[in-house]
């Protein structure tokens, strides 16, 4: 099974409430396995427009990073991300 990573780009607007969607997303990313590679921290801009904040979760596999996306636990979390996020987010399949 090949691994596979949520990419995320954030832009915070409200850095106290993102500590509600990080609690709330913490139980889908449980459930499917989550492993957090990058999240935050110190960055260097190489090209194009970097935002904030970086993140990169791997999942055992596609299948994984893509069901907890779209599971009720994620979704309710999302919600919250969109309100007080912009974000830019890919699921990559590992080599």
């Amino acid at each position: 099974m090949t691994k596979a990573y949520w990419i995320a780009r954030v832009d915070v607007r409200d850095a106290e409430r993102y500590k509600d969607y990080v609690a709330t997303a913490k139980p889908a990313f449980e459930r499917y396995g989550a492993k957090f590679i990058a999240r935050g921290g110190a960055f260097t801009e190489l090209e194009g427009q970097a935002r904030a904040r970086n993140v990169i979760i791997e999942f055992p596999s596609m299948q994984h990073a893509v069901d907890c996306y779209n599971s009720d636990e994620y979704q309710a979390a999302a919600k919250i991300r969109q309100e007080v996020a912009d974000a830019e987010m890919v699921v990559v399949e590992g080599v």
